[in-house]
């Protein structure tokens, strides 16, 4: 058993004053904590947090300007990118994130290793393939699948490998030359069979949905979270808000390619794409936040210059296109525990729940760039920083 003593516990529940004692990966107490524990760490004029979780990573990726060129790797190479992504996070702070799609079982392998001990990284929940039409967006990664019968295959393999939720590409994207990018891609039908064949299993599902048509597709398909947003209308997040769909707006992407552009590498295809959905992204989180669109953090980690040691710069982004500093912490908490799945195990400091901590220096609720350097980060209940 260890304590942290003396610190202030912040989460989306309140903040207080209260030492919190961890023993077999758990939180045992918070506030009456035994007096003679294994080992203590002096948490005064701190405070202690949630681990953060990102709800949308590629960890097969690692920021190159054109993340399509990753298929000219081994898969050995690969498997140490992985590592080196992981181990970022978690030094970053994040401790649970959810992998939207990589080569194979690359992603699922990762997460098992991470569970074992043999690597170092946070929890990892993922998706496998992404379900994507046959030429569509991220078909270098995914699995290409067209009509009803096919795609519930590619779901139904993806389950079979143990996937944690379903990924599909309901429109095209930014990094996929000749892909449109607010075009729908998978139809209503085809993202309603995806819905039907993860629900078999109790799985939520993610859509990776940009154009206005395809938020909408995968909103009325029941998709649990969509991914991006980027073209959504004041109808689009009323509807989204109706039916209680996740956004995920993964602000670091976007600004990763368009601060970057084509001076860093970057394809001029995406540039020019990512240039011009960027005010329209601005208009997105306005109405979403009208709405009453569930939000929670995510920022697509991988993706041209968007590491994975930087991610919690995603809440300052967040901050600055209109959440509150509670608000961002919620996203990147409960909300993104929700989304998941693991809301009774994970995204506040409480006891019974998995010790997945952060010790900062400053209260992120006065201050959102707190979170970019965590003093200490417990996952799993072992100190890791």
């Amino acid at each position: 058993m260890f304590v942290l003593r003396g610190g202030t516990v912040v989460d989306a529940t309140g903040v207080h004053e209260a030492d919190v004692a961890v023993e077999d990966g758990e939180i045992v107490a918070v506030g009456d904590v035994p007096d003679d524990p294994d080992e203590e760490f002096d948490a005064g004029g701190q405070f202690v947090a949630p681990g953060l979780i990102d709800a949308h990573v590629h960890v097969l990726m690692d920021g190159r300007p054109d993340p399509s060129t990753i298929h000219d790797d081994s898969e050995a190479t690969m498997a140490y990118r992985v590592t080196a992504s992981l181990h970022e996070a978690l030094d970053a702070g994040v401790t649970t994130v959810r992998d939207l799609g990589a080569y194979g079982s690359l992603a699922l392998d990762a997460a098992a290793a991470a569970e074992a001990g043999v690597i170092d990284g946070p929890r990892v929940l993922a998706c496998g393939e992404a379900v994507v039409m046959t030429g569509g967006h991220g078909h270098w990664f995914g699995r290409e699948a067209d009509g009803v019968p096919e795609v519930k295959k590619a779901v139904r393999e993806q389950l079979k490998r143990g996937a944690d939720v379903v990924k599909c590409m309901a429109t095209g994207g930014v990094l996929t030359e000749g892909a449109l990018t607010g075009s729908p891609e998978l139809d209503e039908a085809e993202l309603e069979a995806i819905v039907d064949a993860a629900s078999a299993k109790r799985v939520p599902t993610a859509a990776h949905a940009h154009g206005t048509a395809g938020i909408k597709n995968a909103v009325r398909a029941g998709i649990s979270s969509v991914e991006h947003g980027t073209f959504m209308d004041r109808e689009a997040a009323e509807l989204m808000a109706e039916w209680g769909t996740y956004w995920v707006p993964t602000a670091k992407a976007l600004y990763g390619i368009v601060d970057a552009g084509t001076d860093g590498g970057i394809p001029e295809f995406a540039v020019r794409k990512a240039e011009e959905a960027k005010e329209a992204w601005a208009d997105a989180f306005e109405y979403a936040l009208d709405a009453g669109v569930p939000i929670a953090m995510g920022t697509d980690a991988g993706t041209p210059f968007n590491h994975h040691g930087d991610i919690p710069e995603e809440l300052e982004l967040m901050v600055d296109h209109g959440l509150s500093e509670d608000e961002a912490l919620a996203a990147a908490t409960v909300n993104a525990a929700d989304l998941l799945g693991i809301d009774d195990e994970v995204g506040t400091v409480e006891t019974g729940y998995r010790a997945d901590l952060v010790v900062l220096d400053e209260n992120p609720l006065d201050d959102v760039t707190a979170w970019q350097t965590p003093a200490r980060v417990v996952a799993g209940g072992t100190v890791v920083r």
